[in-house]
């Protein structure tokens, strides 16, 4: 079973990554979509169907969604005003981590 969600997991982000050589426009549509979580609820569906589980898994996908927005809001921004990628990547990601940390106790409290 490990092999197979192996298999089918890095099988998404590799074709959304030759998808984006092609049409960006179409591999952002395919990076959107909720595929990770998805393929996450599905796995433990088959390992521990339990609906109690699989909804509180999509109670905290839904409000750990709203950090990670930082990273596509800053992103391009810190890339448009001339930061070369890698240390754009690193910025955004860290405001990111900051404000996942900032939001936990929140979200903490949401989801329990």
């Amino acid at each position: 079973m490990l092999y197979l969600k192996f298999i089918l997991s890095a099988g998404i982000i590799v074709g959304a990554s030759e998808l984006a050589k092609r049409n960006l426009a179409l591999a952002a549509l395919l990076c959107a979509l909720p595929l990770t979580s998805i393929l996450t609820m599905s796995w433990t569906w088959v390992e521990t169907p339990d609906p109690s589980r699989i909804s509180t898994l999509c109670i905290s996908i839904l409000a750990y969604t709203v950090p990670s927005l930082v990273l596509f809001i800053i992103l391009p921004i810190l890339l448009r005003m001339g930061l070369s990628y890698w240390p754009a990547l690193v910025s955004a990601s860290l405001l990111t981590a900051g404000f996942y940390r900032l939001c936990d106790p929140f979200i903490t409290k949401w989801t329990a």
